[in-house]
C-alpha cells in the first residue's frame, strides 16, 4: 500500500481549491427604494415591492412591464411560487397573486401572529423561507403557513441582527440574505439548513441593502439598496467544497 500513498498526497494538491463567496460588480441603475426582490425567468425580468400597495415587474435594465395590488394593505415581501407570486406585508400575513395580479385567495395568517416579514423564498421542498428583524428569526412554513422550523439569528456566528431580503440559489439550495446598514451592510450566505457559509461586506457597492435576487442561469445576483436608491448587479460564486464541479446553469430567460 506504500506506493498509493504519495499519489494520494498529490490527488490532493491538484484537487480544485474550495469556491468561496465572491462578488463582482457589473453594473447599476436607479430605483426609487426597493425593499424586496425575486428574478423572474419567464419575463427576464425582477419583481421589485417597496413597501407600498403595488409591486412592479421591470426588465433588468430598470424597464417598467406591469404593476399588480395585493388585498394586503402593502406589499413588503415578494417571491415567485411556480407560476403565481406570493407577496407579505410585514406584518404576518402572506397572499398569493396571478401574475397578472389577480387574487388567487384570500390573504392568510402565518403562524405565530405578528411577524415583521422582510423577505420572502420558496425552498425546493416547496416552503416558504422567510426572514425577519424583529424578533430576529429565519424561519421555514409550510405553503398554508404553519410553521415548520425556526432560527434565532441572533443566537448566529456571527450574529445576522437586520436580515431584510433572502433568495435561494435553486443550483446548491442556499440562503443568501442581506444586511442592512443597522446590522453589517453584508451579504451573508446559508447552507439549506441554516449553516453558516461566509459573508461579503458590501459597503464598497451600496448602502443599505434592502432585497436580493438571484438569475441562476448566468450566476447573477441583484442587490437593491435604499441608500443611493438603486440596484446593483453582480457576478457570484457561490461557497462551494474542496474539488467540487462547477455548478450547472439552471433557470434563465424563457423569452428568448
Amino acid at each position: 500500500m506504500a506506493p498509493i500513498r504519495p499519489l494520494a498526497a498529490m490527488l490532493v494538491l491538484l484537487a480544485p481549491p474550495a469556491a468561496a463567496l465572491e462578488l463582482t460588480e457589473t453594473g447599476r441603475y436607479a430605483l426609487n427604494r426597493p425593499a424586496s426582490l425575486d428574478y423572474d425567468p419567464t419575463f427576464c425580468g425582477l419583481w421589485i415591492a417597496n413597501e407600498g400597495p403595488q409591486a412592479v415587474l421591470q426588465t433588468l435594465d430598470g424597464q417598467e412591464l406591469r404593476r399588480i395590488r395585493s388585498d394586503l394593505s402593502r406589499i413588503k415581501a415578494i417571491a415567485i411560487e411556480g407560476d403565481a407570486l406570493i407577496v407579505g406585508d410585514g406584518y404576518g400575513r402572506l397572499q398569493r397573486l396571478s401574475k397578472n395580479g389577480i387574487a388567487l385567495a384570500a390573504p392568510f395568517a402565518l403562524e405565530g401572529g405578528y411577524a415583521d416579514t422582510e423577505g420572502i423564498a420558496l425552498a425546493a421542498d416547496g416552503r416558504l423561507v422567510t426572514v425577519e428583524d424583529d424578533p430576529e428569526r429565519l424561519s421555514w412554513f409550510a405553503p398554508d403557513g404553519t410553521l415548520s422550523e425556526r432560527i434565532d439569528t441572533m443566537a448566529l456566528d456571527p450574529p445576522l441582527s437586520e436580515a431584510q431580503g433572502i433568495a435561494i440559489d435553486p443550483r446548491t439550495g442556499h440562503l443568501l440574505i442581506v444586511d442592512d446598514r443597522e446590522g453589517t451592510n453584508s451579504l451573508y450566505e446559508f447552507d439549506a439548513t441554516g449553516g453558516f457559509l461566509g459573508r461579503a461586506s458590501l459597503w464598497e457597492y451600496g448602502d443599505d441593502p434592502e432585497g436580493v435576487a438571484i438569475r441562476p442561469g448566468s450566476g447573477q445576483l441583484f442587490i437593491a439598496f435604499d441608500g443611493g436608491a438603486e440596484i446593483v448587479t453582480f457576478s457570484y460564486t457561490p461557497t462551494l467544497p474542496d474539488g467540487a464541479d462547477p455548478l450547472p446553469p439552471g433557470a434563465d430567460c424563457m423569452m428568448f
